[in-house]
């Protein structure tokens, strides 16, 4: 059996894994989801009331703000900050302009791109927090601007500190 042969078998093999696994992922969702649905239905055509189960119960709390919303919206911005520079750098790289041959070119442009990205990130974390019922949506982009460098200095800090 040559190399490429072990190869395709492996990918194959991996793949009827994972579309076995969905499968039984989705067929125990079906029947769950068949099981509430019936309970449901069958709740609904009694004239009396009964007690509300299971996902009625949710209803209320959908739309309602969370307790830390702000702390959410600053992860939030961050996180498409750190995507939307991930993706920018990934393009940048395979369309060419960062070459291998080049060191530090990727880290530079990574850092050039993360602060580019800053504006993004205080927009997606302000409309978050707005939709949240925020009213101090100013200081939500500037904790979104200072979070994620403040912590990542503090740390390099304390730990230079600890090793020099």
């Amino acid at each position: 059996m040559t190399d490429v042969e072990i190869h395709w078998f492996s990918i194959l093999n991996s793949l009827m894994i994972v579309l076995f696994l969905t499968g039984m992922v989705a067929m125990i969702m079906l029947r769950t989801l068949y099981r509430d649905i019936a309970k449901y239905n069958a709740l609904d055509s009694q004239e009396d009331p009964t007690e509300e189960s299971g996902w009625k119960l949710v209803h209320g709390d959908v739309f309602r703000p969370p307790q830390k919303g702000s702390l959410l919206a600053t992860y939030v911005g961050i996180g498409v900050q750190l995507i939307s520079m991930l993706v920018v750098t990934l393009l940048f790289a395979l369309l060419g302009f960062l070459s291998p041959a080049s060191r530090g070119a990727l880290m530079t442009a990574s850092v050039v791109t993360y602060v580019l990205m800053g504006g993004i990130a205080g927009y997606a974390a302000a409309r978050l927090y707005k939709a949240f019922r925020g009213e101090q949506w100013k200081q939500m982009t500037l904790r979104t601007a200072f979070l994620f460098p403040g912590v990542l200095f503090g740390t390099f800090f304390v730990l230079d500190l600890m090793l020099w």
